[in-house]
C-alpha cells in the first residue's frame, strides 16, 4: 500500500538531499519530515495489509521471520504516537485493521495462533497499545467492534485474575501465561511492569482506585523481591523454583522505561504525591546514567558487542517515547528529560544512511554512522526518538474527564481463557498485570546473560 502524505514527505527529502544523511530536527517543519520518511521506511517492513498476508503482525515468528507477535503491537503503538505528534493520519486505518484483528476470540489479546509463546509482557504490550489509543485520542473503532478502552481492561483483568498470581516469590506475575510454556517458570521485570504501568494508566484515565492499588502492590513486590534495588537499578527476573533469589542482573533499557512512565502516571494520580515525585527523580537519574551516556541512547545489556536480540533492538524508541510522555504527566522533569531526547535524537538520525535507500537507520546511535544494522526495531527507535521531539506541541493524555471518548468496561475480560482447564470470571478487586522477554533471553540466562546474574 502506498500511503500517499510520507511519499511526498520522501520526495521532498530526496529533492533537499535529506535522504542522503541529512535528516534534519532543527524546526518542527524538519522533525515532520523526517519522521514521515522514518515512517515510511518503517511501514515497510510490514506487510499484513497485503493480500494473503495477515494483518497486525509483523514477519515471523522465527523461523518464519524475525519478529516476534509483541513487536508488532510495540510497533502500532510507536505508530499512534507518530500520529499524535505529527497529524499524519495517513496510516490510521491500517493501525486501526491490525489492532482489531489481533484482538482474539474473547477481545483480550490473547489470539490463539500465539498461545506457544503468549507472555505476559507480549499481551501487555498490545494492551497498552490500546490504552495509547484512549489517550491519544485516535479515533474510535465503529460501535459494533472492540473498543480501545475496553481492551486495555481487558488485558488488566486478565493478568489481574487470580490464576495469574501465586504465592512463589511472594507473588508477582510470571513471564509466560500458559503453564506449558517455556519460562513459566520465570518471573520478570517486564511483565509486572507491564502491569503497573496499564494499572496505573487506568486509575488516571477511569479514576477507579482498585487499578492504582494494583499498581502500588506491583511497585511494593518488585522492591520487595529485589528486582529492584534502592538505587532503582531494575533487574530482568528470576525463577519460582528458587523463589526468585537467582536473580538475573541483566538490565534492559525498557524496563526503566515502562516503570518511569507508570510512576509519572500515579504523581498525576495522586495530584504530585512526594512518594512518586521521589521515585520518579530516582528513576530518571539511574536511567539517564546507565541508558544514556554522554545523552545518547545505549542499551548496556548488549550493545558494546552487539549480542542484543531482535527484541532488544527496538528497545531505544520506546524508552525515548515513554520519557517524553512521562514530561506531561509529570512536568518538574521535563528540563531535565528534553535536552537529553534532542541530543539522543540528533545522534540517531546521523545513523540513517544505510542500505540501498541510502536512508536506512543503525542502531549504534553513539558512533553517529549507519554499522549495518537495520530492522523494524531500528526504524521504530528512531521514529521514537524523533517524532516525540513535539512533544511540547501536543495535548496531554487524555482522561474519560478530559476529552477521553473510548468506551470501557470494567468487566472486560470476564471470560477470558485462563489456561488451567477452567474460566473464572475476576472480580474488580482480583485484577493485575503483565510483560515481554522472550525466550532467547530466557534461554540465554546461563549463557550470553549468565555473568551478569553473578554481579560480576
Amino acid at each position: 500500500m502506498i500511503f500517499a502524505t510520507s511519499r511526498l514527505a520522501l520526495a521532498v527529502l530526496a529533492g533537499s538531499g535529506a535522504a542522503n544523511a541529512l535528516y534534519s530536527i532543527a524546526t518542527a517543519d524538519d522533525i515532520k519530515k523526517t519522521a514521515a520518511a522514518v515512517a515510511y521506511d518503517l511501514m515497510a517492513y510490514y506487510h499484513g495489509n497485503e493480500t494473503g498476508q495477515t494483518p497486525g503482525i509483523l514477519p515471523g515468528p522465527p523461523p518464519a521471520g524475525d519478529y516476534y507477535w509483541w513487536e508488532a503491537g510495540a510497533m502500532w503503538g510507536t505508530m499512534i504516537d507518530y500520529w499524535k505528534m505529527t497529524g499524519d493520519n495517513s496510516y490510521n486505518e491500517v493501525i486501526k485493521q491490525a489492532l482489531l484483528w489481533q484482538v482474539g476470540p474473547q477481545e483480550d489479546y490473547m489470539p490463539p495462533n500465539v498461545t506457544a509463546s503468549l507472555g505476559n509482557d507480549d499481551q501487555g504490550f498490545w494492551g497498552m497499545t490500546a490504552m495509547l489509543a484512549a489517550e491519544n485520542g485516535f479515533p474510535d473503532p465503529s460501535p459494533d467492534e472492540p473498543q480501545w478502552l475496553a481492551l486495555a481492561q481487558a488485558v488488566f483483568n486478565t493478568q489481574a485474575s487470580p490464576e495469574r498470581h501465586d504465592t512463589t516469590c511472594n507473588g508477582g506475575l510470571r513471564w509466560q501465561i500458559p503453564l506449558s510454556n517455556n519460562g513459566y517458570n520465570y518471573k520478570n521485570s517486564i511483565a509486572n511492569g507491564c502491569f503497573f504501568n496499564l494499572g496505573a494508566r487506568l486509575a488516571r484515565y477511569t479514576g477507579n482506585k482498585t487499578y492504582a492499588d494494583w499498581a502500588d502492590k506491583t511497585w511494593d513486590w518488585m522492591e520487595s523481591v529485589g528486582l529492584m534495588t534502592p538505587g532503582y537499578d531494575i533487574y530482568d527476573g528470576g525463577h519460582v523454583e528458587y523463589n526468585c533469589t537467582d536473580i538475573n542482573k541483566a538490565q534492559f533499557s525498557y524496563n526503566n522505561g515502562v516503570f518511569l512512565l507508570g510512576a509519572a502516571y500515579m504523581y498525576s494520580y495522586t495530584n504530585g504525591s512526594d512518594k512518586w515525585k521521589t521515585r520518579i527523580l530516582g528513576l530518571l537519574n539511574a536511567t539517564l546514567t546507565d541508558f544514556f551516556p554522554n545523552g545518547v541512547a545505549y542499551e548496556m545489556a548488549c550493545e558494546e558487542h552487539m549480542s542484543c536480540t531482535t527484541d532488544m533492538l527496538s528497545f531505544k524508541g520506546y524508552v525515548h517515547r515513554w520519557l517524553a510522555t512521562a514530561t506531561q504527566v509529570a512536568p518538574f522533569i521535563k528540563d531535565q528529560v528534553m535536552p537529553v531526547l534532542r541530543k539522543s535524537a540528533e545522534a540517531a538520525i546521523s545513523t540513517c544512511t544505510g542500505e540501498a535507500n541510502g536512508r536506512a537507520c543503525g542502531f549504534k546511535w553513539n558512533k553517529r554512522v549507519y554499522d549495518g544494522s537495520h530492522g523494524a526495531g531500528q526504524q521504530m527507535n528512531v521514529l521514537g526518538a524523533v517524532s516525540t521531539l513535539l512533544i511540547g506541541q501536543t495535548k496531554v493524555p487524555l482522561t474519560n474527564s478530559t476529552g477521553g471518548t473510548s468506551r470501557g468496561n470494567p468487566n472486560a475480560g470476564s471470560h477470558s481463557d485462563t489456561f488451567s482447564g477452567h474460566s473464572t470470571p475476576p472480580t474488580m478487586a482480583d485484577k493485575a498485570g503483565a510483560g515481554v522477554l522472550t525466550f532467547v533471553i530466557l534461554a540465554g540466562a546461563i549463557g550470553t546473560f549468565g555473568w551478569m546474574s553473578t554481579g560480576v
